[in-house]
């Protein structure tokens, strides 16, 4: 990983239909002043261009465990999964951990990191028992969940592909820099 001075977000991308437009959501963020290291689920590295995103970034995206012996990556200021999927967030409430973007979030989640998520489901999946449960456990763990009024509201189902050029990545942005004490007056 490139070091640089500054904050480091750490973005946690899962292969959703909004992670087209991943390049956006790293600019934003580097126009706040954050150094920026995308993690993709496998899923995700169908979805964006990671050659584009390492030059963008300055970092490669980081999708598997390193090997023993390499160097570890700098623990980020904060961390921002989005977009996030039903199955990412169900499988980390559940302490599951087969990716290498769930054994960060494992071993990350509790710790003092701010962690916030900006889920992309539809309205079925997201009114179903077992992921209400998932959020209602990474929320009792501290993580910011910005899902509901004002925050992230589920879609209907196959209604998603009309969402991405609006997927409100500046709210991921917004509680990450509250979360670590930036002002909107200090970006």
């Amino acid at each position: 990983m490139e070091e640089r001075d500054g904050r480091l977000l750490s973005i946690i991308v899962c292969g959703a239909g909004p992670a087209t437009a991943i390049s956006t959501f790293v600019t934003l963020a580097q126009e706040r002043g954050w150094t920026v290291q995308v993690i993709a689920t496998p899923a995700a590295l169908e979805f964006f261009d990671e050659a584009a995103i390492e030059k963008q970034t300055g970092n490669p995206v980081k999708s598997q465990y390193s090997k023993p012996g390499t160097p570890r990556s700098r623990i980020p200021d904060a961390i921002v999964v989005a977009p996030a999927t039903y199955n990412t967030i169900n499988k980390w409430a559940q302490g599951i951990s087969d990716t290498y973007a769930l054994g960060v979030l494992a071993e990350i989640t509790g710790l003092d990191t701010p962690i916030v998520v900006l889920p992309f489901v539809n309205s079925a999946l997201a009114s179903r028992p077992p992921f209400r449960r998932s959020v209602e456990a990474l929320r009792a763990e501290g993580v910011s969940i910005l899902l509901g009024p004002g925050a992230v509201e589920p879609h209907p189902p196959r209604t998603g592909g009309a969402l991405i050029d609006t997927f409100p990545w500046h709210l991921a942005l917004d509680e990450a820099d509250s979360m670590t004490g930036v002002s909107a007056a200090e970006d």
